[in-house]
């Protein structure tokens, strides 16, 4: 039996297409996180409130896999159009 290691993510959002939008989005969708064995661990904002960063650990890479295909996310993206944040993600470690 093998056992699955937790993920630990960083995501760079970018809010400057709307900035209103884009964080009421970011509430609605890190909310989803534990039904997928997600948790948030830190979200920092820049001072011109213009991108965030989020520290969000998935106790495994399944849950990250069904977070990013979430139809309750996937309809939230599709809303917004071109006012969803850009975000990138990346995997990353303790050194």
């Amino acid at each position: 039996m093998t056992t699955e290691q937790a993920v630990l993510l960083v995501a760079l959002v970018d809010l400057s297409a709307d900035v209103n939008a884009g964080r009421r989005y970011e509430d609605a969708v890190l909310a989803l996180l534990g039904r997928h064995g997600g948790r948030l661990e830190r979200r920092l904002r820049t001072g011109d409130g213009k991108t965030e960063v989020h520290v969000i650990r998935f106790a495994a890479r399944a849950g990250l896999d069904a977070f990013l295909v979430d139809p309750e996310r996937v309809a939230l993206r599709a809303e917004l159009g071109d006012a969803a944040p850009a975000t990138r993600v990346l995997e990353v470690h303790d050194v």
